[in-house]
């Protein structure tokens, strides 16, 4: 017998893998399953859907000045939705948002044409104004723990009745006066509601105040500690609060960016047409919501994205223009966009589900 032994395997062992070793928690998904898992990947190739559609159907659309029409109505809603959709992602709603539009632009157009102020008074007014509805309605719902829902929908009502009420007191009319030519205008509308010519198109400055702003919220949302603090506040507010995070501020702060959108919006539409109608906005607030949640965003708050609203509030626009381009009723409007929400709802559904199924 040989004086080297060899030792033999034991019976019903098998060697250990040499690479690294994984089970079904922590196999890495496909990146199709990964791509789903992005909230704004569906509401893209929706968009995507949408464009090519009407592209086809209206050719009218593939003219430039119609895409900067197109692309002008979409940045009206689209400012406003990316507010909207971070307070979503925080977990809150805000009925407000369409009615403080109005609200704000009534401050800046009445207080400077009855004290015959510049109008920059009357902006910066406004501001201090739209943001004070934002805190009021921020504290009342961490103070109170009601639903945000019942909270701006009192704030709606109120705001809809001051902004009537007041507009016909201080001016005998339902709206303003023309402001066109008094001191500060013609800056003022340089900032807020100019245009630029592009290749011979007429662009409007909204376009590129909607880019700079989503290019922002991205950042403040993927890069910035009060990012983390929006989706933890939105996932488990206690959760949250235990590990340190300033809930009561971040709920707060986020109704006040909300206010900060309406008075920014308001400003357009008051150098847009030099008055304001008082009882405008009703209703404005469920296409920003709408807008949020088809670029994602779950109504129970935690996930979402500031891109997924941009083209959400694409789709609105491509669809409202495009309806008009394609000779149909416009009246078609409403029934296209409760289609696309019911739509956007059920693929966020399906998305989530085949993101977490392994």
């Amino acid at each position: 017998m040989s004086m080297a032994q060899h030792a033999e395997p034991a019976v019903g062992t098998t060697p250990p893998p040499s690479g690294p070793q994984t089970d079904g928690r922590t196999a890495r998904r496909p990146l199709a399953l990964r791509l789903l898992a992005r909230p704004e990947v569906g509401v893209f190739l929706g968009a995507a859907a949408v464009l090519i559609f009407f592209l086809v159907v209206a050719p009218s659309v593939r003219q430039g000045s119609s895409m900067a029409t197109i692309l002008y109505q979409s940045s009206t809603i689209g400012i406003m939705a990316l507010p909207v959709a971070l307070l979503m992602i925080g977990g809150e709603f805000d009925l407000s948002s369409g009615v403080a539009v109005i609200s704000s632009a009534l401050t800046a157009s009445m207080l400077s044409y009855q004290l015959t102020l510049n109008v920059w008074t009357g902006v910066i007014v406004a501001l201090a104004v739209s943001l004070a509805i934002g805190f009021f309605n921020g504290w009342v719902v961490v103070k109170t723990g009601l639903p945000s829902f019942l909270v701006t929908l009192g704030t709606f009502l109120i705001l809809q009745g001051v902004n009537l009420a007041v507009t016909k007191l201080v001016t005998g009319n339902v709206a303003t006066d023309d402001i066109s030519d008094m001191d500060g205008f013609d800056q003022a509308k340089k900032v807020f509601a100019s245009s630029f010519d592009v290749g011979g198109v007429q662009v409007k400055i909204t376009v590129v105040w909607w880019v700079v702003f989503a290019a922002i919220a991205t950042w403040v949302l993927l890069r910035t500690k009060y990012g983390n603090w929006i989706f933890a506040v939105g996932g488990n507010k206690e959760s949250a609060r235990a590990v340190g995070v300033p809930v009561t501020f971040t709920k707060i702060s986020l109704f006040m960016l909300v206010g900060f959108g309406a008075w920014f919006i308001g400003m357009h539409q008051l150098f847009s047409f030099n008055t304001v109608q008082s009882g405008e906005g009703i209703g404005q607030e469920l296409l920003y919501i709408a807008a949020a949640v088809i670029g994602g965003c779950l109504l129970t708050g935690g996930s979402g994205s500031a891109i997924g609203p941009v083209f959400g509030a694409f789709m609105f626009g491509m669809v409202q223009q495009g309806i008009v381009y394609a000779g149909w009723n416009p009246d078609w409007f409403k029934a296209f966009l409760g289609v696309m929400l019911l739509g956007a709802v059920l693929i966020n559904l399906w998305v989530s589900r085949a993101a977490t199924r392994r």
